[in-house]
Order: C-alpha cells, then sequence, then structure tokens
C-alpha cells in the first residue's frame, strides 16, 4: 500500500451480497476518474451472506468491526483508513461511486468535510423511487433546515450517507456517537468546531436490494431531530424559556394593576395567574439553557465560546443571591402589602378580586427569587470547572 495514499472509500457492510460488488467496482472507477490513490475499505459489521468474499475478492480491504450499529461500522472502517481523506457511502448502490471527483476537488482545495447533497435546492437530485416521498418531501426538507437554523451550517442536505473529510478534520471533530446519530454528530461538530465545510450536488439512486432497508424514516427521523436539539441548549430552552418571561412579565405588570378590555373580551386576574405560570415556567426553562451549556463544555460536548466564557466569569454565587434576595423581598413586600389592606378590614370580607390581584404577583415574585437562589448555587457548582478552562474557539449555537 502507497505510503502517500490520498482516499480511502469506506463502505458500512451488513448482509449487502446484492450490491456490493457494484459498488466495489464504481469505487475503483472512481478513483481512476479522480486521479487520485485510494484504496476501498468495506467496513463489516457481521455480514453472513458472502459479503466479505466479494469484498476481498474484487480488491477491497475488510475490516471486520464486531460492535454493532451504522454508527459503529463506521467508526471502526474510519480509524482502519490509511487516506489522508477519507469517502463514505452505503453500499447499496444508491450512491455513485464512479462520481466521486467532485468531493476529491473540494478536500485538494482544503476542506475538511464536503456533504453530498442529493437535494433539489444545493443541486442535487432525486430518481424515482429512491427515497420515500415522506423523506424526500418531510423529513430531510425540515431537520436540514434546522440544521441550518440551530448551527450555522451551510449544507442544504444535512443527512446525505455519502461525504468526504479528511483524517485530521475528523480527529477535530471527536465524535461520541455510535448509532445513527453518528451523521448528524459530524456535521455539527465540524460546523461548531470551526471546520471549512461545502457540498456536493449529487444524485441519488434507487437502492439496489431487494430488502427493505435498514432505516426506520420516523423513529430515525426523531432520533436525528432528539440530537440536534441536545445540542443547541439556545433553542431547545433558552430561546423559548426568554420569550415565556418576557410575555409573562409583560402581561403580570399589565394586569396587576386593573384588568384589560380588548373589544368583547376582558382579561383579569385569570389571565394574571397564566402570566405567572409563563414567568416561572420562561425562568426555569433559561435556567436550564446555562445548566445545559456548562455541562455541556465541561464534558466536552460543546465550546466554551468566548460570549459564553466571559457571562460565566463575570457570573458568581453572590451575585446571583443578590438577585434572588432582592425579588424575594420584593415579592414580601407586596404579601405584606396584601395582609395590610386586609387587616384594615379587619380580617373580614374584602373585594376579591382586588386582593388576589395583589397576592398573585407576590407569591410568583417570592417564587423566582427562591429559584434564583437555588439556581445560582447549582450554577456555581456546575461552573466550577469551566471557568477554569481557558476559552475555546468561538461556536455557532
Amino acid at each position: 500500500m502507497p505510503a502517500d495514499l490520498e482516499l480511502t472509500i469506506v463502505m458500512p457492510c451488513l448482509n449487502e451480497a446484492e450490491t456490493l460488488a457494484r459498488c466495489i467496482e464504481k469505487a475503483h472507477a472512481g478513483l481512476a476518474a479522480a486521479g487520485v490513490t485510494g484504496e476501498v475499505l468495506i467496513a463489516d459489521n457481521g455480514s453472513t451472506d458472502g459479503s466479505i468474499e466479494i469484498a476481498e475478492r474484487l480488491g477491497a480491504r475488510v475490516e471486520r468491526v464486531t460492535a454493532k450499529g451504522y454508527g459503529n461500522a463506521l467508526r471502526g472502517g474510519i480509524a482502519a483508513a490509511r487516506g489522508r481523506w477519507i469517502l463514505m457511502g452505503d453500499s447499496d448502490d444508491s450512491y455513485d461511486f464512479s462520481q466521486i471527483k467532485g468531493f476529491v476537488e473540494k478536500l485538494r482545495q482544503g476542506y475538511e468535510l464536503v456533504m453530498g447533497c442529493r437535494l433539489p435546492n444545493g443541486g442535487g437530485s432525486i430518481m424515482p423511487g429512491a427515497m420515500p416521498w415522506k423523506n424526500r418531501w418531510i423529513g430531510n426538507p425540515s431537520l436540514s433546515f434546522l440544521g441550518r437554523l440551530f448551527f450555522k451550517t451551510p449544507i442544504h442536505d444535512f443527512h446525505c450517507g455519502m461525504r468526504g473529510f479528511s483524517a485530521e478534520g475528523y480527529r477535530k471533530m471527536d465524535l461520541q456517537t455510535t448509532g445513527m446519530e453518528f451523521a448528524s454528530e459530524m456535521v455539527m461538530k465540524a460546523t461548531l468546531k470551526g471546520l471549512r465545510v461545502t457540498e456536493v450536488p449529487i444524485t441519488l439512486h434507487k437502492d439496489g436490494r431487494n430488502r427493505p432497508p435498514h432505516l426506520k424514516p420516523w423513529r430515525d427521523g426523531w432520533r436525528h431531530l432528539r440530537f440536534m436539539l441536545i445540542y443547541s441548549p439556545k433553542w431547545l430552552f433558552l430561546l423559548p424559556g426568554a420569550l415565556l418571561l418576557a410575555a409573562g412579565t409583560v402581561g403580570m405588570a399589565t394586569l396587576s394593576a386593573a384588568p384589560l378590555q380588548i373589544g368583547s373580551i376582558q382579561l383579569d386576574v385569570g389571565a394574571q395567574l397564566s402570566a405567572g405560570l409563563w414567568m416561572v415556567l420562561g425562568a426555569q426553562l433559561v435556567s436550564l439553557a446555562f445548566f445545559t451549556k456548562v455541562f455541556a463544555v465541561n464534558e466536552g460536548l460543546l465550546n466554551a465560546d468566548t460570549g459564553f466564557s466571559s457571562l460565566l466569569r463575570r457570573f458568581t454565587v453572590e451575585r446571583g443571591l443578590i438577585v434572588g434576595v432582592l425579588t424575594l423581598l420584593f415579592g414580601a413586600v407586596l404579601f405584606l402589602r396584601a395582609v395590610m389592606v386586609w387587616k384594615a378590614a379587619h380580617f373580614g370580607v374584602i373585594d376579591y378580586a382586588a386582593n388576589i390581584r395583589r397576592l398573585i404577583p407576590a407569591a410568583i415574585l417570592m417564587i423566582l427569587g427562591i429559584q434564583c437562589i437555588s439556581s445560582s448555587f447549582f450554577m456555581g457548582v456546575l461552573g466550577l470547572k469551566t471557568a477554569s478552562k481557558p476559552a475555546a474557539p468561538a461556536q455557532r449555537a
């Protein structure tokens, strides 16, 4: 094997005897057409249908991966790759490995991750019958849109299985997952860590097998969405929480003085209580956003971007306690005011709605104060490790 091997084409394989030979032959043709020195590596995940023998007969190198799962098969194959660039793709003949020149050109230009794009908005195409309608019109466009929104990646087809990357770029990604999330994590980590990312248009062909694919569209789609949300506390917790907190605060301030009449609709203490609940829920979600970010930074799942590190350095338990105690005292003062109004009526019957209107903000502020105090202590514990770390390159999620 040449010492200066440029490209390894990695194909995960689990009983792909029907299509494996065509894929390997196309891969060899693609290497020759692209003018690149390379190898074809089959990451076999326990095939029993003769796939291994087919691969070896056609000059492919076989890496046996015992740990089950799509991600594990790819991880094992990539770890065994000898090229300084790696191109991965499924071995079901849905990707044309003879057409890899575009990937090679981008890798030679210094890009560290080159994604294939099957979707028309990125210049790609999908042959009739190559993708179920729910994947083509709902799943892939929706998940790719969310991926671009959450992580500011330029990729139009977030889940294309054909992609190329440099071995050095792969090490920088520091991927952790072993299942279907492996593909999503690669794009997310490449973007978050500031790698050079681009895409090339490709054509998706109809699966050449006679059996159903391993993919479960709804289940795997949910797994990808869940994984993206976990990696984006800003979108999962911070923005919804901030919106709820702001809307609740405006509603509480508006309704604490008097009922609000909007046409034939009157908003009174019921709406005021709802606004208070929005405030509490919003504050909890904002707290969870910070807890999640600190935990993810500590575990190496996300980078400590400059803004976050600066905020964490300014945060102290004492400052959080001051805010929490002041909020709690303000609520207690409002509560005592309501009690004094009741006392002035000799603890007898008073205007029920007016008194509830005084008690609701008092109770909400005391709850928020206690929550701020406890959250400050918890943030202090979580931030002990992060605060001592040097700031990492800025991330975009």
